[in-house]
């Protein structure tokens, strides 16, 4: 399968909102996503064209989201970076302690899955974490519910590894987001 990954531009906040309504209406999506299909789809044009300029190149420079293109320009996967410092608000998680990223959002459709979407997306996160300057970029860590096997595979597979450190889900005392993280090298 050919296809490119490339950032998203400011002006897709329609694709933005379709690839991610895709992806809350997937079968893993209760322990992969901390949001509903419904929420998402009942927000307001405004809040998709906020969201995919923030997190475009030409945003204020705190997030990218990433999208893997095929060749006839369907989106078939996306994964989005968040910059964390010490000092900022924390999102999820326990505060940063380090300047770090957050990866989130990771979604490839079922039919783009097993051809190396994923792989070439977290290449791409991975990298824009390592290429900033300000801030240096020290670790970047994402966080996985601990029934989300699959997911975790793949994590371990590219490099992350597990902190230890574990979040309760919002909203079910019962099970947890465990937090992986990949060093700067």
């Amino acid at each position: 399968m050919d296809f490119l990954v490339r950032e998203v531009r400011a002006d897709e906040w329609e694709r933005t909102r379709e690839i991610r309504l895709a992806a809350l209406r997937d079968p893993v999506a209760p322990i992969a996503f901390l949001d509903t299909y419904d929420a998402a789809v009942g927000r307001p044009d405004s809040f998709w064209r906020e969201r995919a300029e923030g997190a475009s190149a030409s945003g204020a420079g705190a997030a990218r989201q990433f999208v893997a293109e095929a060749a006839d320009g369907r989106w078939l996967g996306t994964v989005s970076v968040l910059v964390e410092r010490p000092t900022d608000e924390v999102r999820f998680g326990e505060v940063a302690v380090v300047d770090q990223t957050h990866v989130v959002g990771v979604y490839v459709r079922p039919e783009a899955r097993g051809v190396g979407v994923i792989d070439a997306l977290f290449r791409a996160a991975v990298e824009w974490s390592w290429s900033l300057s300000e801030p240096v970029v020290r670790r970047a860590r994402l966080y996985v519910h601990e029934d989300n096997a699959r997911a975790a595979a793949f994590y371990r597979r590219f490099g992350f590894v597990a902190t230890g450190a574990k979040v309760a889900v919002p909203g079910d005392s019962g099970a947890y987001e465990l937090e992986y993280e990949i060093p700067r090298p």
